[in-house]
């Protein structure tokens, strides 16, 4: 099995590599986060990675498996998030306060704070009274901090 040891921007790819073969690979937001490991692309070829420590796989990013003669692209999936849109300065400081209080995940732009639609986060929200909505957004953390621990 080939193993993969850098990521590329689609962009920065050489001019041999670009009449490669084409194929993606579709990742949550923690398989995105795991640098190390086996890897199976979205046309069935399977390599492994071991990325540098603190890598993140974002949208665009991409393998080259010289091997098999393939680039392979990270896309990012689409997963059920909560989309809270504070009103005031005041309340993006609190609302992010309390969701990274929690240990939840936390992306943030231009207008919102998303998190993870998993359980327990619903009852925060509510509890602090934050606007939200459910969504379905490609998620990618803040900040990952590998090997956090209290």
């Amino acid at each position: 099995m080939e193993i993969v040891e850098t990521v590329l921007k689609d962009t920065s790819l050489s001019d041999a590599v670009r009449g490669y073969a084409r194929d993606t690979i579709t990742l949550g937001w923690e398989d995105r986060t795991h640098v190390h490991g086996r890897r199976r692309s979205d046309g069935g070829v399977e390599f492994g990675t071991v990325l540098p420590r603190g890598s993140v796989l974002r949208d665009g990013d991409c393998f080259v498996l010289e091997g098999a003669r393939r680039v392979v692209k990270v896309v990012e999936r689409s997963e059920p998030v909560f989309v809270i849109e504070p009103r005031t300065g005041q309340e993006w400081a609190l609302f992010a306060y309390q969701i990274g209080n929690r240990h939840q995940p936390i992306m943030i732009t231009d207008r919102a704070l998303v998190c993870p639609d998993v359980p327990g986060v619903e009852q925060l929200l509510q509890q602090h009274r934050m606007p939200y909505t459910r969504a379905m957004l490609p998620f990618t953390p803040a900040v990952v901090t590998p090997g956090h621990h209290h």
